[in-house]
């Protein structure tokens, strides 16, 4: 009897991980401003889901708090961006996502990771 009760609750918690870490998406943020402030903390960007308009010159500021190595880089691979975060410092990304389209940006060990949600511009 414990024991298929320790097993449930193992599948549980394995069930939660893998939802959290590959399946759960934040409600985006809709931003009308140029910079964007990006707290780097406890594991997560936050925010961690970004709404902009294709075209917007954009710059996503980062400050990183957390000292873990796994933080030390921010990378957004399908817009070739790659950028060190200095602890306790904020780091800025300028950008301009001309594309409508989702791009990921994730640490270096992909354990945070965040989107950058392009929606077509509205001119």
């Amino acid at each position: 009897m414990y024991l298929a009760l320790i097993n449930l609750l193992g599948m549980l918690l394995i069930a939660l991980i893998v939802w959290w870490f590959w399946f759960s998406k934040p409600r985006a943020q809709p931003v009308s401003a140029n910079l964007i402030e990006i707290l780097v903390k406890n594991g997560v960007y936050t925010p961690a889901r970004i709404e902009v308009s294709a075209g917007m010159p954009l710059t996503l500021r980062f400050l990183r708090q957390d000292p873990s190595p796994c933080a030390r880089t921010v990378t957004f691979d399908d817009l070739a961006i790659s950028q060190d975060l200095p602890l306790g410092k904020p780091q800025d990304v300028v950008l301009t996502p001309v594309r409508p389209g989702e791009y990921t940006f994730v640490c270096e060990m992909r354990m945070y990771k965040g989107t950058l949600v392009v929606k077509p511009s509205r001119v």
